[in-house]
């Protein structure tokens, strides 16, 4: 077995070297993207027919028009966008392995966790992208910026990071299942209570007491409640704190446990 093969090739690699690793395998994977555009079909299109069906469907239901609702739904699609493209990276990642690419950077004297980190690079791109997306159609449909563009970016990174941390969360899961339908079975068994039962679509007053509590604790509650305060105005530091804890926790916790599951696999 080649030395550049062995679980111990990481210690051998400076930092210096793994951010250039890093870098040359995002630009990697952002000419996949390119070599493949249809693979960006997801990122394109999610928010403007998410954008359309909620606003005009449940808009005069829940808001009274759909003028009201944009104001309220879409600050709250932030973290409903970049959730269901980051859990789509596990996927991809189920593939890559079974498909032999994995096999081929095994052989590489690269150190493992960069081929995540890149993913994860790669992926906040898509997502930046797609938010960007939702943002300019929403405003064509009458969207409006009560605040200011420090306010609107600052909500955009409150949606990546948060987003940040779910990537690991789906790369571990990606690599824990055993095919591609089973990482995406098992991450929309996820995603769809975090969506639904949270204050993006809907006010919480509404919802059921037992619901009311699993909303308190959701973090797309409280990345919809600082989305919507950046947006709209009003308090905003104790739900952009909160969804800031949620992102170092997913990350700290999870994306240890994406590398050793990476190097074990590797």
């Amino acid at each position: 077995m080649s030395v550049y093969a062995s679980p111990l090739v990481d210690q051998r690699i400076s930092l210096r070297a793994t951010a250039h690793h890093v870098g040359a395998l995002t630009r990697r994977n952002l000419m996949r993207i390119k070599a493949d555009p249809e693979s960006m079909l997801d990122a394109l299109l999610m928010p403007i027919l998410f954008t359309v069906l909620f606003v005009y469907v449940f808009g005069g239901a829940v808001a009274g028009n759909a003028h009201n609702y944009i104001q309220y739904m879409v600050p709250g699609m932030l973290g409903q966008i970049g959730i269901s493209l980051a859990m789509a990276v596990g996927t991809g990642l189920n593939s890559d392995f079974t498909t032999g690419v994995m096999d081929r950077f095994r052989t590489l004297p690269i150190g493992r966790a960069s081929v995540l980190v890149a993913k994860l690079l790669s992926e906040s791109c898509r997502s930046a992208v797609s938010l960007v997306i939702l943002i300019s159609f929403a405003m064509c449909l009458g969207l409006r910026i009560h605040t200011g563009p420090l306010q609107l970016l600052a909500a955009l990174g409150l949606a990546m990071a948060f987003g940040t941390g779910m990537v690991w969360v789906s790369m571990l899961l990606g690599m824990a299942m055993k095919n591609p339908q089973s990482v995406q079975g098992v991450g929309m068994l996820i995603i769809m209570p975090l969506q639904f039962g949270s204050s993006t679509f809907a006010p919480v007053h509404s919802m059921p007491g037992w619901l009311q509590s699993f909303t308190k604790f959701n973090p797309l509650s409280a990345l919809a409640d600082s989305s919507r305060a950046l947006i709209n105005g009003g308090p905003v530091l104790h739900p952009a704190l909160e969804v800031l804890a949620w992102a170092v926790g997913l990350t700290v916790v999870f994306a240890p446990l994406a590398v050793a599951r990476f190097r074990k696999r590797t």
